[in-house]
């Protein structure tokens, strides 16, 4: 893993460490959510700035099960700076029941924070995601880009829900297969 990377999400960590596993009052996260459905690979469409993902692109991340249960989280970003991939592991465990779209991420050690899937489509194509204050958001999708018409709605939800969507990044998705450890 790059060590610019790694350093980055230590210092990610340590900042989300502050507000653990809250989440902000206009967000709720789904009932009924299903973890299974939810596993496998994600592209993120777009992002709210923060540390431990600037200057990455064709972003993604891998849920699968880890042995003990909890979900193990892979995210994988190209820096074009370092023209290569940077990528960490992590860990995921849900606050209160599996069917609650609340989990805890870490990537460092014991801290945790805050994973808020508050939207997701019926099909598991599309999820909405907060940290535990407004300035964590990411829209994921099961495809590197959206039409226009559906990321303008995604926007319109996560813009009622109190994000500022005037700053989001758009990150590009040019790499047709984001690469896992599976397939290197």
């Amino acid at each position: 893993m790059n060590l610019n990377f790694r350093k980055l999400i230590v210092l990610g960590s340590i900042a989300l460490l502050a507000a653990c596993t809250g989440m902000p009052s206009n967000v709720q996260p789904v009932s009924q959510f299903e973890l299974n459905r939810y596993l496998g690979q994600w592209y993120e469409v777009a992002r709210l700035d923060h540390s431990f993902e600037r200057g990455l692109d064709n972003v993604s991340a891998f849920y699968s099960i880890n042995e003990d249960g909890s979900v193990k989280v892979v995210n994988r970003g190209w820096d074009s700076e370092e023209n290569e991939w940077s990528e960490a592991e992590g860990k995921a465990k849900f606050i209160d029941t599996p069917d609650i779209g609340h989990l805890k991420v870490s990537f460092f050690g014991p801290f945790y924070g805050s994973y808020v899937v508050y939207y997701l489509e019926d099909d598991y194509s599309v999820a909405l995601v907060s940290g535990y204050n407004l300035d964590y958001f990411w829209l994921l999708s099961r495809s590197p880009t959206l039409p226009q018409e559906a990321l303008d709605n995604y926007i319109q939800i996560a813009d009622k829900a109190g994000f500022d969507t005037n700053s989001l990044i758009f990150p590009n998705q040019d790499k047709a297969q984001v690469k896992t450890k599976k397939n290197d």
